[in-house]
This record gives C-alpha cells, structure tokens and sequence, in this order.
C-alpha cells in the first residue's frame, strides 16, 4: 500500500478533459484524501493540448510532484508530452480509439481501453471521460460507487436516464480494465483515507468567499485569465446578499467603478491579471490622491502584453509596486496558499479602509486556478475595521469638513456621501484639507508628507511566514512568494536528506516590505537562494533593497510557463551552493 500518487488526464481542449479531473479529484477528497492540483491549459476556447495533474494523498499535499503514476491518455500526444514524467511502476490508460503507443524506452504499461467505443455503445460519446473514470477506479481499486454517487449529484437535473447512462458508463470503464488488467494494479493501492470532509478549492474561490465575509457587495470587473473565476464565483453568490456585479467595458471601468463604489461606502472589490492590472494605473493613482479605499486582485500570469495568458510567472511584482503615476501609499499582499487567500482577502479590506489606500492581492496562475484541500475556514477569525470612517460629523460652522486633514498618523476622517456635516470637495489634482484644489508649495509638501506616511506604522502579521527555521546558523536560506510555498518546503526536506541545513521562509507582504523582519534571517544565513517564477529575479533584488546581503543572495529563476517542481529546486540549490 502507499500513502500518495499523481494522477494525470490528458487530451484536447475541448473534449472533457477538466470534467474528467474534476469528477476524480472531487470523488477522492470527499473519501477524505487530500489533494492538490495544477491545470495546464492552452490560450484558446478549443483545441490545443491540456491537462490536469492531480496529487492524492493521506497526508497534506501542498504540491504537485515530480513523477507520475496513472497517465490517462485520450490522444496520442498526450503521451508524447507526458510519459517522461511516468514512473517505473506508472501505467497509462489510453483510449483505444486512436491506437496508443508507448515511445521507445519509455517507463510504465499501457493498458487500451475503448473509451470512446464504450460510451457510443450507450449512445453518446461524451460520455468518454466517464469511461475513463471508471477504468482510473479500476486501475487505484477504489470503489466504483463513490464515483457513481457524485454523477447522480451532477446530473440530477438532466433525469433519471442521464445519470444511469454515466453510471453505466463508469462502470463498463472499469470493467474492461479489470478484464485486460486482471484487476487493480497491486502497486498502485492507496492506504484508506481517513474519511474526514474538507473544503476542495481553488485560490480564486477562496478570494470571492473571502470577499463575501469581508462585507463586498459590489464587484465590478472585465473577464481576464486567470482571474475570472472571482467574479464567476461573486455573481451567483452577492445577489443573494443584496451585492451586485456588474460585466464592465474594459478595465479601466471597473477600477473607477470600485473607485465610485468605495467612495460612497460599499465595500467594493475588482480583479484582473497583469494587462488589466496595466490599465488601471491611472485610477490606482486617483484612488491615492483621493484616499479612497480601493481593493484589487492581481493573477499574475506570463507576461509581456498578452504573453502567456494560461500560463504560469509571478512577473508583476515591480508594477504591483511602482505602477501608479507619482507617489502614493500603496499595500501589496501576497497569501502563499488557498487557505491564506481567503483570511488576506478579509484583510485587504479591512487595511484599505484603515489607511485609506490601494490594496492589492498579489496572486499567481498556480496558486489562482491549482486545486487544494483546505481545512475548514474558522470564520471567528473574520473581523470587520472600517478605520476613521466617521457614524457622526461634529458641526463646524463657516468652513467644510476637512476630509484631507493633516493628521499625525497621516489618516484623515472618512466620511461617505450626504452625511451630514460632512460635504467637502474631491479632485484628482493636488487639494487642501477640504479638498479644494490647490498648487501652494507649503500645502503640497503637507498633503504629499501626510499621505506617505500613512503605512510607517503598518504591521502586518506574519508578514514573514517562517515556514521551516529550525537552524540558527544554515548553510541555505530559501526565500519564496506565493505558490511556490509546498514545493519549497518538500525540495528543504530533501536537501536537508542530503545533509543540508536549511531554512525556509515565505513573504506574505511585498510592499511595504517586512525588512526588519526578514532581515535575521538573512544575516543568519551562509548563502540565500531567492525562487520566483520570472526572469529578472525581482523578489530577490527587493531583498538586496530593504534588506541587503546581495553578496551571498544566489537566484533560482523559472520562466517558461511551468510552476516550479520539488526536483527543480532540490537539484538547482545543490549547485548553486
């Protein structure tokens, strides 16, 4: 018996390929396993090839692996593209449909399967990925009914005939393995899992329920890769709590509509990815001019323009930072797991409106779209601050409300439209304490000094996540941000295998950045080893800025669309020390 394999579906876009990953993971996680999985995709609606690639496990899974043990092939290329991930003892499940053969030296068995015939002889061949479900449950030994179980649920509203001739789909599927195979396969038997129910989900959904705690009720955003599915996710979900979302022309609509939202006292959110992210720089700007509470989503993803719009990079980290036009106090968060992006979510809400500013919650394609296990969300942890946003304005006669007020924190009383006492002009130019646009030096110097100076103050939990910091004196420090969290920490147990002293930590927070708080760990450290997913090394040089020790700072760069792999690391840090 084991305690963990990888699982692949593979084929065209187009042709079932995430319903088929989909109805496999989600039938495991409910039988209490943990899992965790990354799509890979193509940049068009149909066609091109896809996968899914699921790990399964009886223990916490926070990343894919390396290797690859049942390989479920509805095209040749599939095999083509995979099979080198195929462990000795892997097998691939191939339709028979398009006579599948293994390269020359590739590891593992095929088992033919006639996918698609089976499910023509129940009079549809899309019923082929539930063909091969059953032959995967087949291959694992699990038991066919939980499969079946989560069909019913799927189709109950297509009838009784529907969901019987899925079953029966699934079931011819691992029938015909059984009979080719001669029954599981001994090497592939998982331990049983412990049965426990837990959430299964992706970052995106775990950022619109976030949203949903937070108090958002409004929305508005323009669909982008990978970041579509917060809205998805908020259109079924706020009108049911009086919210709204609202399908903006473009970008820039939907940032100044979150502006507009904000200002009139409704929590408000908007999302994109790098090109959209472009788009709203100017807004972002008027939302600092103005001390507006603003809250964005960033899925960072490869870049430049329009890049690699499926694909995997975390190359946005100087723009997160820098892109606005002049200065203005700015928070960039960065949660490194699906659990994180629901409490940062919470909380970039609430940090908006206490300083006043631009939040940004810096996400990646990996960490966006990749399915986790997440253990249940304890909901007592979600509090509500909504900083000097005043119930009651004093009266004040012959003069304004000084919503600009120079203040000694730098954060000015809040007030929202028709609130009594409370009117006071608002410019996107340089203004006064009441808001009347003004060009006088002494009062430029005030209001610039007031705003910037808003975050001196901020502290923000674990704004260093010490993942593994067990050694006083390593030989490495590993430094990461967002999605790479898992695979760093398995590739530290294997270096520390190796005889290494290792220690591990993650930024949750790129601006401002956590200086003193990263700063003994770097003096601690005889080399430090920065991995990021882009080709400039941007979290590594604002290391060198806020924190120094560019001498024995090392990079570990990925950029070609793929997130990193345990071995990736493991093999690269190896030869840079």
């Amino acid at each position: 018996m084991i305690n963990q394999l990888s699982w692949k579906v593979g084929g065209q876009q187009g042709e079932g390929i995430e319903s088929t990953g989909e109805i496999f993971s989600v039938a495991l996680n409910r039988l209490g396993y943990y899992l965790y999985g990354y799509r890979h995709f193509s940049s068009r609606i149909k066609g091109g090839h896809t996968n899914n690639k699921i790990r399964v496990s009886t223990a916490p899974a926070s990343t894919i692996s390396d290797d690859l043990d049942v390989l479920v092939a509805f095209d040749q290329e599939t095999i083509d593209v995979n099979v080198h991930e195929l462990s000795s003892h892997g097998i691939v499940i191939a339709d028979s449909k398009f006579n599948p053969t293994l390269p020359e030296g590739a590891n593992g068995t095929l088992y033919s399967v006639p996918f698609t015939e089976l499910a023509d002889s129940l009079g549809s061949s899309l019923m082929k990925n539930m063909v091969a479900v059953g032959a995967s449950s087949a291959a694992l030994g699990l038991e066919l009914e939980s499969f079946q179980q989560l069909v019913e649920q799927i189709f109950a509203k297509k009838g009784p005939k529907i969901i019987e001739m899925n079953r029966e789909a699934m079931a011819k599927g691992a029938a015909y393995f059984n009979e080719q195979a001669g029954g599981a396969i001994e090497a592939l038997q998982l331990e049983k899992a412990d049965g426990k129910q837990r959430m299964f989900m992706i970052g995106n959904d775990a950022i619109a329920l976030g949203a949903v705690a937070a108090g958002c009720r409004f929305m508005p955003a323009y669909p982008i890769t990978p970041a579509s599915e917060v809205m998805e996710y908020l259109i079924k979900k706020l009108p049911e709590l009086g919210g709204t979302v609202i399908q903006t022309e473009d970008e820039i609509a939907a940032v100044t509509m979150a502006i507009g939202g904000n200002y009139a006292g409704v929590r408000t959110m908007t999302a994109s990815a790098g090109p959209g992210l472009a788009l709203m720089t100017e807004a972002i700007g008027l939302a600092g001019i103005t001390e507006t509470p603003l809250v964005i989503v960033d899925t960072q993803r490869g870049g430049p323009s329009t890049g690699l719009p499926t694909k995997q990079e975390q190359g946005d980290m100087q723009s997160l930072i820098h892109g606005s036009p002049g200065e203005i106090p700015k928070i960039v968060l960065t949660p490194s797991s699906v659990e994180e992006c629901f409490y940062d979510t919470v909380e970039a809400f609430n940090l908006a409106e206490e300083y006043q500013c631009p939040v940004i919650l810096a996400t990646d394609l990996a960490l966006s779209l990749g399915k986790q296990t997440v253990e249940p969300l304890d909901y007592s942890r979600v509090e509500i601050r909504r900083g000097k946003l005043l119930s009651e304005v004093p009266e004040h006669e012959g003069e304004l409300f000084k919503r600009y007020e120079v203040t000694e924190d730098g954060i000015s009383p809040r007030v929202i439209p028709g609130q009594k006492n409370g009117i006071h002009h608002v410019t996107g130019v340089e203004h006064n304490e009441v808001g009347r646009p003004s060009e006088d030096p002494i009062n430029r110097l005030q209001q610039m000094d007031k705003r910037l100076s808003k975050l001196n103050n901020l502290k923000y939990p674990d704004a260093v996540k010490k993942v593994s910091v067990e050694h006083e004196q390593p030989d490495v420090l590993i430094i990461g941000v967002s999605s790479t969290l898992g695979t760093i920490q398995e590739a530290r147990l294997r270096l520390e295998k190796d005889g290494l002293k290792v220690n591990h930590v993650h930024i949750r927070i790129i601006h401002p950045f956590p200086s003193t708080e990263l700063q003994p760990y770097v003096d601690a450290a005889k080399t430090i080893v920065v991995v990021e997913n882009n080709a400039s090394g941007q979290l590594a040089n604002l290391v060198k800025l806020h924190v120094g020790g560019a001498e024995k700072i090392k990079n570990l760069l990925k950029y070609d669309g793929n997130p990193f792999l345990p071995f990736d690391i493991h093999q690269k840090v190896k030869e840079l020390i």
